[in-house]
């Protein structure tokens, strides 16, 4: 039964592309919730060593609507190649998860 959710993570810089981002996802009823934290994030990029402020977004979906949230966040996001990743979600608590199946389209 919990296989039919997941938590799909990204990033943004640009506070408003994240709240573009964001609002589409739930104002489509992609994402039950959405939770951004301030992340400092170091990372490779075209040869050289990147450290960069940046917020990560973990949202509640279906699995099913996967692709869904994978094109919006592609849509709107200013990156040439945004995170974008799906995690199982296991286990839960029932009613959270009921939760999230109400919410979700």
């Amino acid at each position: 039964m919990t296989e039919q959710y997941c938590v799909v993570m990204t990033t943004f810089a640009n506070p408003s592309v994240g709240k573009t981002i964001i609002d589409e996802l739930i104002n489509q009823r992609l994402a039950a919730c959405v939770q951004v934290m301030p992340i400092q994030s170091y990372y490779h990029w075209q040869g050289e060593v990147n450290c960069d402020q940046e917020h990560q977004v973990m949202l509640k979906t279906k699995t099913a609507l996967f692709e869904q949230v994978k094109a919006t966040i592609l849509q709107f996001h200013d990156y040439e190649t945004p995170e974008i990743i799906q995690l199982p979600i296991t286990n839960g608590l029932g009613d959270y998860l009921a939760w999230i199946d109400k919410e979700c389209r």
